[in-house]
C-alpha cells in the first residue's frame, strides 16, 4: 500500500488525495507539519516539501504535479488525462495556473507572518495580483462548462477545484465568488464529488518558528 505524507490544509497534497480516491487506489494518510522539527519529510524529499508518495518498495515520489503524472502513468484507469495531445497540454496549463496561484497565496501567508513592522505590502500586493490573474483566467475558461477540459473530469479539475477549495478555507475574506459566480458554482459542484468531500482541507498549527 502507498503512504502519503500530507498536511491538512495543503492544496498540493489534496490534489494527490483526490487523484488516488478517483482511481480507487488505497493509501495510508500520514499527516505532517513540514515546518516543524519533528517532521519526517526530509527523509523522503530532499526539498523538505509535501506531499510525498512513499511506494511499497520504499522509494518516494515528491512534488504534486510529478506525483500526479507518476500515478497516471502507473494507474491509467480511470484516465484523468485525455489522449489528445492538445487537450493534454490544456490540462497542464490549468495545473501551472493553479499551482502558481497556490504558490502566491502561500508566499502571502508567510509574509503576513512576519508581522506588521516587517512585512512588505508591495510584495503582498504583487502576489495577490497573481492570484487575481489566475482567477480571471479560470473564470474565463470555465464559464458555461461542466469540466475544465473536454467532457470529462481530468487533472485540470483536480487542480482548479483544489485551488478554489483552498481559497475558501485559508482566504474566506476574498470576494471571488461574488465576482465570478460561474467559477463559484463550478467549485460547489466539484466539492460534492466524494473525492473532494473526503479530502476537505482544515487548518493546522505550526509549532516551530517559520519566519
Amino acid at each position: 500500500m502507498y503512504l502519503l505524507l500530507s498536511a491538512r490544509p495543503s492544496p498540493y497534497a489534496r490534489k494527490v488525495r483526490i487523484q488516488l480516491a478517483e482511481k480507487g487506489i488505497p493509501f495510508e494518510l500520514i499527516t505532517e507539519v513540514p515546518w516543524d522539527s519533528t517532521t519526517q519529510t526530509p527523509r523522503w524529499n530532499p526539498l523538505e516539501k509535501l506531499p510525498v508518495l512513499i511506494c511499497p518498495d520504499g522509494s518516494s515520489v515528491f512534488e504534486s504535479r510529478l506525483i500526479n503524472e507518476w500515478v497516471e502513468a502507473r494507474h491509467p484507469e480511470p484516465p484523468l488525462m485525455p489522449d489528445d495531445l492538445d487537450a493534454r497540454f490544456a490540462v497542464k496549463r490549468f495545473e501551472v495556473i493553479c499551482d502558481g496561484a497556490c504558490d502566491a497565496l502561500i508566499l502571502q501567508l508567510f509574509e503576513n507572518a512576519r508581522g506588521e513592522e516587517h512585512r512588505s505590502q508591495p510584495w503582498i500586493e504583487r502576489q495577490q495580483r497573481k492570484v487575481d490573474g489566475a482567477l480571471r483566467e479560470l473564470a474565463r475558461v470555465v464559464e458555461g462548462r461542466e469540466f475544465c477540459v473536454g467532457q470529462a473530469f481530468t487533472l485540470a479539475d483536480v487542480a482548479t477545484g483544489t485551488l478554489l477549495g483552498y481559497l475558501k478555507v485559508r482566504w474566506p475574506h476574498l470576494d471571488w465568488p461574488q465576482r465570478y459566480p460561474d467559477l463559484a458554482a463550478y467549485s460547489d459542484r466539484m466539492e460534492q464529488r466524494p473525492s473532494f468531500v473526503g479530502s476537505r482541507p482544515t487548518t493546522q498549527v505550526i509549532s516551530d518558528q517559520v519566519v
